[in-house]
C-alpha cells in the first residue's frame, strides 16, 4: 500500500489555520486534529479544509491558510486586523483589493462618496476604513484570487487620519 494514501490530501501534518501549530493527520481518514481547536476535515473534491466544530472553510495558497468567508463581517474583521498589523510594522495602507468573489457580499458594507460632489468617477467611490477599494480582475492569470481574500497596497509611514487608526491609552 502506498504510504501517501494513508493520509489526507495535505499530507501527514499541517499547520492549524487558527493557531499555526503543527497538527497531525489521523491515518486512514481525511481528518487533522488540533489539540486546541479540534478536528479539521480535508475535502479532496474542492481542496478545502473544514473546521468541524464551527463549519468554517479554509483554502491554502503558498502554504498559508485563508478562511473562505460567507458573511461580510468576517472579511471586514480580517482586513481590519491586517491594517493594524501594517501599522505595527511601520506601514500604511493606500488601497484595498478584495477578491471579486466577495463583491456582492461586500457591496452593502462599503462606504460610498458622492461622485458628483467629489468629482471622482463612480468606480473610485467605494471605500473601506477610509481606503479606496477595488475588486480583483474577473479573469486573472494568477489563481491566487480564487483562494486569497484581499491584498493591501502599502507604503512606509504612519496612517494619517484613517478611521481604522486608534490610539490605545
Amino acid at each position: 500500500m502506498n504510504p501517501g494514501l494513508q493520509y489526507p490530501m495535505f499530507g501527514p501534518e499541517i499547520q492549524c489555520p487558527h493557531c499555526r501549530q503543527t497538527i497531525p493527520a489521523l491515518t486512514l481518514t481525511d481528518t487533522y486534529l488540533c489539540t486546541r481547536h479540534g478536528a479539521f476535515e480535508a475535502n479532496p473534491k474542492n481542496g478545502e479544509l473544514i473546521h468541524l466544530q464551527s463549519g468554517r472553510h479554509w483554502r491554502r495558497w503558498n502554504n498559508e491558510w485563508y478562511r473562505q468567508h460567507t458573511h461580510p463581517d468576517g472579511i471586514r474583521f480580517e482586513i481590519h486586523e491586517a491594517l493594524d498589523k501594517l501599522y505595527t510594522q511601520g506601514f500604511r495602507a493606500t488601497r484595498v483589493i478584495i477578491a471579486r468573489r466577495y463583491q456582492e457580499l461586500m457591496s452593502g458594507y462599503l462606504e460610498r462618496s458622492t461622485p458628483w460632489r467629489s468629482g471622482q468617477p463612480e468606480a473610485s467611490a467605494a471605500r473601506l476604513y477610509g481606503l479606496p477599494v477595488e475588486f480583483s480582475p474577473e479573469t486573472s492569470e494568477d489563481d491566487c484570487w480564487e483562494v486569497i481574500n484581499f491584498d493591501l497596497e502599502k507604503e512606509p509611514g504612519v496612517p494619517v487620519r484613517y478611521p481604522y487608526f486608534r490610539l490605545f491609552e
